[in-house]
Order: structure tokens, then sequence, then C-alpha cells
């Protein structure tokens, strides 16, 4: 397993901080241009912060650009998503433009480069005790669901991908999915028009369905 794996955990932190500390100044005038039009057309603050669920369940707060603005009915609920994302939004989710801040995640040890995408905290006690190993590393910017269908995906097949990536992890893993990001992000795959993730929230293994 990733944790009796010490040469491995070592080689994949050094590559995420040397990755980091080298991709923030290349990308920075994009994250600075980013962070300007996201400012003038969505207001204060471009950048989205949230707790999301960690190693081993442990609370993080993820960095990302705002895709959605603040709107909300007449009793004061917010309107779904696909209702508030914007034309904006929408570029930024397909483009991947949105998740560039996350490399300070990633230099800050929160996450890595390659693993689980970072759920919610309130979906750790509805996993199931497989599901939950997918807790048993860093959650990353791009993961084997990423490059397998993105939010095309159901979460029975999320969460079954994320736990193959646990029981699979190499760094020749992690560069293949890496270089497969890459394409998936030129072509926009696996991003609905909408921009909106088509899942409902994870209610569990039992109700993936209405997840």
């Amino acid at each position: 397993m990733t944790l009796e794996r010490p040469f491995y955990r070592f080689a994949k932190r050094a590559f995420d901080i040397a990755g980091s500390i080298c991709l923030l100044p290349l990308l920075g005038p994009v994250m600075a241009v980013t962070w300007v039009v996201v400012r003038r057309r969505m207001g204060k603050p471009a950048l989205f912060r949230q707790e999301r669920a960690g190693l081993k369940g442990r609370a993080f707060r993820v960095v990302k650009f705002r895709s959605m603005i603040d709107a909300y009915d007449a009793s004061g609920k917010p309107l779904p998503d696909v209702e508030r994302v914007t034309p904006l939004g929408i570029f930024l989710r397909r483009s991947s433009l949105d998740e560039l801040p996350q490399l300070w995640n990633v230099l800050k040890g929160d996450m890595s480069f390659v693993g689980p995408r970072p759920l919610y905290l309130e979906y750790v006690p509805r996993y199931s005790p497989e599901q939950r190993r997918r807790l048993d590393v860093k959650p990353g910017i791009t993961g084997l669901a990423q490059i397998s269908g993105r939010n095309t995906l159901g979460w029975k097949d999320r969460l079954r991908l994320d736990i193959e990536y646990v029981d699979r992890a190499s760094l020749s893993l992690d560069f293949w999915i890496l270089g497969k990001t890459v394409f998936k992000v030129l072509g926009s795959e696996g991003v609905p028009s909408s921009g909106v993730d088509p899942n409902k929230k994870f209610a569990g293994e039992t109700h993936e369905d209405e997840a």
C-alpha cells in the first residue's frame, strides 16, 4: 500500500514542491489576469475558499477561482448551481483555469498534483469502509477519475476509480495521469456544457444514484 512505501511518498512530495514552485511564477500572469476578469465580471471575492476533506479526512481550505454568482430565491435560499454559474464560470471550469489556485494547496502540502479530488467534509461519514480508503492519500488537482470521465461519471464509478488509484499509486501512474490530463483539459473533455456537475450530492453507497 502507498502508506507503506516511504520512498514513493518522499518522491511524490518532492515532485509536488518542485512542480508548484516552478508553475506558480510561470502561471502567475495567467492567474493575475483571471483574477482581474473574475473580479470585474462577478464581483468580490475572486477566489472561492471552502473546507474539504484531505488526508485521513482532515479538513483543509481548498482555493479556486470563483465560477458562480451569489443569487438567492425569495426565501433567501441559494439558487441551484446551474442558475448561478456564469458564462465566464463555464469557461473557467471547461478550461480548468478555476483550478490553478490549488497550486498553493499543493505547495502547502494539503494536496498533491495527483490523487482523488477533495470532496465535501459532509461526505466522509457517508462513505462505506471501502470508499473511505480514498482518504488514505492526499487529494489531488487531477486523478484517475478525472481522466476517465470527470464530471460525466456517477458517484459509484468515481469512488471506485479513486480506490483503484490508491491501490495502484506509483510515480509512473502519476506521470501518466498528468499527461492524460493535459489532453483532457485541452479538449475540454468531461465537463457538461452547463459547466455544472450533473450529479446530486453524494448521499451514501445505498443512494448513489441520488447523489
